[in-house]
């Protein structure tokens, strides 16, 4: 039988993968719903008021996706994680308190109103309802964002009796790697959202080419995401700085930078080896993981053979490389639907095609990344705090393996249901408008 910390790791792995994949629409989502709503306030033209009508229903499906799917993840504390509750709780218990004081009740009231209230209040109070929804969605992930962060850098606290006890509360939310990672997430649910709009839209004018809703929602979303993807870029590199001062096992298991070496080399691609210590058949550009990770040509960067303890190689390794590539081709994508935009007013069929496919890329990079995060932590529950074996429940393999089995079924049952039903719901949506 596999052993239950196996098990219980793919379980959770399993759990925070789908869960994630809807806050890191509806963050950015309720945005741009406030967007529309605010247009459609200002100019009185129906084409955003029916973008609005159309986006909100997704966005009430992802954020009950988000919530049931997070529900769970709070029961795994218990069940799977014990340990953690146990040394960490009186971090990890307040943080999650915070998170549903300060933004789950104030998005679930404010969307009754977007989705029920349109005929019951005034058009202003309407916007500011989308409003109130979209600062909640980005006060949750803050607090959720912070206790993730506090987790992989942890501050403020001190250990007494063998569980955490805090000195200074702004600086365990605020923690080293906190801002750089709250970034990094926002602007990632920005792209998310900007090519799930992109894309439905793509995919609604390739069969309704006269949808003006359609048209508006995809200009505006090809527009956000060539902005976001360079800004992107330069907070992924903040992130990789701030990440070789306080989690330099992490960075050198992403480069599999093996020896401390200074004018490292960046391995492009590569096979890593722990056994040898070395990257088989590695395709290497001389002198650039220095100049990229130091901002010096001839900078140093710690190896792995500096840590007794580090996260496993390949898998971050190439996580972090589907997050990179899966990014440059959203940039490509973005910026040449944004010069078709620009210069030509109109968008091929072949080009409406390529965004349909690209619907939800943002969420293949986001779970890369999150991969990247999560197993870049490992061996550590909290780093230097609790370890990962430490914290796993005692209950029997049978146990866990019949649940983790419950919950893949569930997931790829609801997965289905829900890109089944986003477009259904735009292909009734484009009936009506043309």
């Amino acid at each position: 039988m596999i052993d239950p910390l196996i098990l219980s790791r793919i379980q959770f792995a399993a759990n925070i993968s789908f869960h994630i994949l809807f806050p890191t629409i509806s963050i950015a989502l309720g945005w741009y719903l406030c967007f529309f709503a605010w247009r459609a306030y200002r100019t009185k033209q129906s084409v955003w008021s029916s973008l609005y009508l159309f986006w909100v229903k997704i966005f009430a499906l992802t954020f009950a996706l988000g919530v049931v799917s997070g529900i769970t993840m709070s029961f795994q504390f218990g069940t799977n994680w014990p340990g953690y509750m146990q040394v960490a709780g009186n971090v990890a218990g307040p943080l999650l308190a915070y998170e549903i004081l300060t933004a789950f009740f104030l998005e679930a009231t404010f969307l009754g109103v977007m989705l029920f209230g349109r005929q019951r209040v005034s058009p202003r109070m309407h916007l500011i309802a989308s409003f109130l929804v979209a600062f909640g969605t980005s006060v949750s992930a803050f607090w959720i964002l912070s206790l993730n962060s506090w987790m992989q850098t942890p501050a403020g606290v001190v250990l007494v009796d063998g569980k955490v006890q805090v000195q200074d509360w702004f600086a365990v939310i605020f923690n080293p790697s906190m801002p750089y990672r709250l970034s990094h997430m926002l602007v990632a649910s920005g792209l998310t959202a900007s090519f799930l709009i992109a894309g439905i839209s793509a995919w609604k004018l390739r069969r309704f080419q006269n949808s003006e809703v359609a048209k508006t929602g995809f200009r505006t979303a090809v527009k956000v995401a060539a902005v976001l993807i360079p800004l992107q870029i330069f907070i992924g590199d903040m992130h990789g700085l701030n990440t070789r001062e306080h989690q330099p096992a992490k960075l050198a298991a992403i480069e599999a930078v093996w020896h401390t070496e200074k004018g490292a080399a960046l391995t492009l691609f590569g096979l890593p080896n722990e056994e040898t210590k070395q990257t088989d058949y590695a395709v290497t550009v001389p002198k650039l993981a220095s100049l990229i990770l130091t901002h010096d040509i001839n900078g140093e960067i710690r190896g792995l053979n500096e840590f007794s303890d580090h996260p496993p190689v390949a898998k971050v390794f190439w996580s972090f490389r589907v997050m990179v590539g899966m990014g440059l081709l959203m940039l490509l994508v973005a910026w040449g639907g944004a010069w078709y935009l620009l210069k030509q007013q109109t968008i091929p069929q072949p080009v409406l095609r390529i965004f349909s496919w690209m619907t939800f890329s943002g969420w293949f990079a986001t779970l890369a990344g999150w991969f990247v995060t999560e197993i870049g932590r490992q061996p550590w529950l909290v780093t230097g705090i609790l370890r990962t074996a430490d914290a796993v429940t005692k209950v029997g393999s049978h146990m866990v393996l019949s649940s983790l089995v419950m919950y893949l079924v569930l997931y790829v049952v609801l997965l289905s249901a829900y890109v089944s039903v986003v477009f259904h719901l735009a292909g009734k949506a484009g009936k009506q408008e043309v």
